[in-house]
This record gives structure tokens, sequence and C-alpha cells, in this order.
């Protein structure tokens, strides 16, 4: 197997993992369907940080473990990646997190009533205006999205430069940091910093959240265009040439 595909299959893989462990525990684990489970808004992000984390332990050693859009983008920019070299981890992304929400659909339709009850509570889509958690506007979500997802671009950044962090610590810190921004903008957006993951569950939405699933592609990747930016100027000059492993 060629390098390029095992990188596809397992940006797929980790984004769909990604997918399941947190979309998946905020439709099931938020009270939707048992008002005695609700982990709240510190589980959703811890189970989205423990589903990087552990997908950089995982896939890192293969693909550098992306699994978003927006790290992609920041590698490009930072010239981590070559742009030539991208399709398959925007690919895999894409492709792995659909498959990933297409799996909590399939568990859900197990069950009668079960799927339209969770599209219509939004299927963890990211929204704004009535369909954000707090009710914010699409200006508060613009701002927000775009400086959570710089802040995590650049933690990446940091955390796969070789001279940065001490080896195997990078997951770590990328979990930990992928949970700090959820738990600071779940209530505002529900939380995109994540093209692919916003993509997959706006088309299980499948509703208003296709037409509002723009913007969680837009504001994601200005984020990681900023965090790029920033990375020139303050990061190492001495930078890893990719984000992906020989």
């Amino acid at each position: 197997m060629t390098k390029t595909a095992r990188i596809g299959i397992a940006e797929a893989i980790g984004t769909a993992i990604l997918v399941i462990g947190g979309p998946g525990t905020a439709i099931f684990a938020t009270g939707g369907f048992n008002e005695g489970l609700n982990v709240g808004a510190l589980g959703v992000a811890l189970a989205f940080g423990l589903s990087l984390l552990c997908m950089a332990y995982l896939i890192g050693r293969i693909s550098g473990c992306h699994i978003n859009p927006a790290v992609t983008v920041g590698m490009i920019a930072t010239k981590k990646l070559d742009a030539a070299k991208s399709a398959p981890y925007f690919v895999g992304q894409l492709v792995g997190g659909i498959v990933g929400a297409g799996i909590l659909a399939m568990i859900l339709g197990g069950t009668s009533g079960f799927l339209s009850r969770a599209q219509d509570a939004g299927f963890a889509s990211n929204g704004y205006g009535e369909h954000s958690p707090g009710g914010f506007d699409l200006m508060s979500v613009a701002i927000i999205e775009i400086v959570v997802t710089a802040i995590f671009v650049l933690i990446v950044l940091a955390t796969t430069d070789k001279s940065g962090v001490p080896n195997g610590f990078g997951p770590i810190a990328a979990g930990l940091g992928l949970t700090l921004v959820h738990l600071i903008s779940i209530p505002v957006s529900n939380t995109s910093v994540n093209p692919a993951r916003s993509i997959a569950t706006a088309v299980f939405q499948g509703d208003w959240a296709l037409g509002q699933v723009w913007a969680f592609i837009v504001f994601p990747i200005i984020g990681a265009g900023l965090a790029g930016a920033a990375w020139i100027v303050l990061g190492p000059q001495h930078a890893s040439a990719d984000g992906s492993a020989s």
C-alpha cells in the first residue's frame, strides 16, 4: 500500500472515531435519551479531547493525526506539509467524518423514533442564532470560532515541532488543548474548530444545519490561517518539514 493511501485511510479512521467520540457523547450522554445520564459540557469537551489524544497515539506515526482540515491548513501555511500532498488528508477527513456520523445514525435508527429525536435536537451540529446553544448571533460565533481555532492550531503546530515538546507528550497537549477550546465555545457555537466534524453532523441533521455549515467551514479555516501566520513569526525556524511520518 502506498504512503498516500495509508495517510488517507489513517485520517479517515481517526476522523470517524473523533466524530463517534465527540458528537456521539453529545448525542447519547447529555440527557436526551436518559435524564439520569448527563455528562454536560465538561463531559463532551473531555470526549473530544480524549478522542484526539488516543487517535494521535494510534495514527500519529502514519499521518501526523490531523483529523481536521483546519489543522491541515495550518500545516500547509507553515510549510510543515507540502500542499501538493494534502489531498489524502482532506479526502480522508471528509469521508471519515461522514462515516462516523453515519454510524451514530445507524445506532439511533435501531430504536423507533431515536434518530428523529436526535435530528430535532440538532444531531450535535454547530449553529448560530436560534441554533446556537446560548442564542449567540453570527458575529459572536465568527469571533469565537476564529479565535479558538487559532488557539488550537497553534497548540498543534507547537506540539508537532520536534524541538518544542518532549517525545511522546505531544498528543497529551493537543488533547487537552481541544478540551480547552470546547469548554470555552460549546455554549456559543457547540464548537466546531473542525470543518469535517461540522459537515458530518450537518449531513445527518439534514435540515437547518446544512444551511449554516458554511460558517463552520469558513471561520475555522480563517483561524487556521491566522495561527499559521503567527507560528511563522513566533515559531522556531527549524520547524519540522511536514506533519506526517515517513
